[in-house]
């Protein structure tokens, strides 16, 4: 009997059935949204607050659960976040439209620029000839090398967002030339290697992101606790950083396998250095010697990332023109980052954040007799209010009940703060952390994807590097 003949070029198309299923959901989702806000205003969900913040609840949950189940496409999620903002005066422009305003915003947009002209002029194969020059034909070489390389610049480079828009081309670059096409599992994993290495890790490297950033202000600010460089890496650097790195490039290649089967290194016509790449590595190496030193000139790391997008621009230095800026500079990444930047300062102004916190410090009831139960309390506490504001706006909230924190739990003020540290470097899904879903949009990555490896790494964490971490801090003396 013969078989039935499939209908050519459907494959990856998905049924009829199974779209308008989803757009029905997607839908019956919206109408809960704006009955949901139409509701709180006439009836508060949360007690002893005003009816904006209940609205807040409710407009939040709806943006990070659409985000992180991809119910609408990331800048549908955004705008839609912005309009009903506006539409139900949950808080003001300036609190709701604070991401264009902010330096992190700004740092997006010129590491976006200088990620084009990387590409652009051919810096990005280069670097990925020097790799690929090496001679070392596997797929474990090559995700070791991204990740270790991701890490390594966090020493240089206190920005995690300008680490991933640079680092990512040269990822696209080496993964063309070792025959990684859109879609294969191999370039997957090396866009995932410096997603993920460019921001986990870092978190025990100070301050190399804007958590750790934000927590070194807020704890002297707060406290007068000032943190230094030697301790903060002797404390969480051996598990956090070097095992962790270890951890990711293995489950990469477990969950991304792939081989390489040519390199193009020898295909490729040597060429020589134009004037362009000459400039922009220029560029590239005063901004990162800017980046290594802010602590000495005080500029921030944004305004040094926006210099450089400017003198990409130039039409002295040839880099990049006014064609390839517009057709090449992506808005999705940076109205993504204006999302996520706005949602953090609407928890905050609306009183959300504070009010999710002290709901589960009552309702965790720790006791003084009990550390080793404190400390995970303290972690899962952590953990939970991360998955509503986004890793970069946890030391914003956490830090100010540090003291009610210890108190409860007995445990050293320094201690509870340290704890932040094993919760933001913890990704359970990718929206918690910007830098991530900028390269994941920049190398093409899926949500699905991303989260595989976000969830796969986070188990490991709690299983197995968490339990080392907790007999680390004992060995030092941190933890009874």
């Amino acid at each position: 009997m013969s078989q039935p003949v499939k209908p050519p070029g459907l494959k990856g198309v998905r049924p009829i059935s199974a779209v308008r299923g989803s757009e029905a959901s997607a839908t019956l989702l919206l109408a809960l949204l704006f009955a949901g806000l139409c509701l709180s205003r006439y009836v508060p969900l949360i007690r002893g607050f005003p009816a904006t913040t209940s609205a807040a609840a409710i407009l939040v949950l709806f943006t990070v659960c659409s985000w992180a189940l991809g119910v609408f496409k990331e800048p549908v999620t955004t705008l839609l976040f912005f309009l009903c903002g506006m539409l139900f005066a949950i808080a003001p422009p300036e609190t709701l439209f604070s991401g264009f305003a902010s330096p992190a915003w700004w740092l997006v947009l010129g590491g976006a620029i200088t990620g084009v002209a990387v590409r652009s002029t051919g810096l990005a194969q280069r670097f990925s000839d020097i790799l690929l020059s090496m001679n070392a034909n596997t797929y474990r070489y090559y995700v070791s090398t991204v990740v270790l390389s991701s890490v390594g610049l966090a020493f240089v480079m206190p920005s995690t967002t300008g680490r991933v828009l640079l680092l990512t081309p040269i990822a696209m670059s080496l993964a063309d030339r070792l025959g990684f096409e859109n879609g294969r599992r191999g370039r997957t994993g090396l866009v995932m290697g410096v997603a993920a290495a460019s921001y986990m890790p870092p978190a025990a490297i100070l301050p190399a992101n804007i958590p750790n950033s934000v927590l070194l202000g807020a704890a002297q600010s707060l406290y007068g606790v000032k943190l230094h460089y030697g301790p903060y890496f002797l404390l969480h650097f051996p598990v956090l950083g070097l095992l962790k790195s270890i951890v990711l490039i293995w489950l990469i290649c477990r969950l991304f396998p792939d081989t390489v089967e040519t390199n193009r290194a020898s295909e490729e016509p040597k060429r020589d250095v134009s004037t362009r790449e000459v400039a922009l590595a220029a560029i590239l190496g005063l901004s990162m010697l800017m980046y290594a030193t802010d602590f000495w000139h005080g500029i921030s790391p944004a305004w040094v990332s926006l210099a450089a997008g400017v003198a990409c621009l130039l039409p002295q230095t040839r880099i990049l023109d006014a064609k390839q800026f517009t057709e090449q500079v992506h808005l999705t990444p940076l109205i993504y980052v204006a999302g996520f930047l706005g949602l953090g300062a609407l928890i905050n102004e609306s009183g959300l954040g504070h009010w999710a916190a002290r709901g589960l410090l009552a309702f965790t009831q720790m006791t003084l007799d009990k550390p080793v139960s404190n400390v995970a309390i303290i972690v899962a506490v952590g953990a939970a209010i991360g998955l509503l504001t986004t890793l970069p706006g946890l030391p914003a909230v956490l830090t100010p009940i540090a003291a009610q924190l210890a108190r409860a739990s007995g445990l050293p003020l320094y201690t509870v703060l340290m704890l932040q540290i094993p919760v933001f470097s913890t990704v359970f899904l990718p929206y918690q952390s910007p830098p991530m879903m900028i390269a994941m949009h920049l190398g093409g990555v899926s949500i699905k994807d991303g989260t595989r490896l976000c969830i796969a790494l986070a188990a490991i964490t709690l299983l197995i590097l968490l339990p080392l971490d907790y007999c680390w801090w004992r060995l030092l003396g941190e933890l009874p």
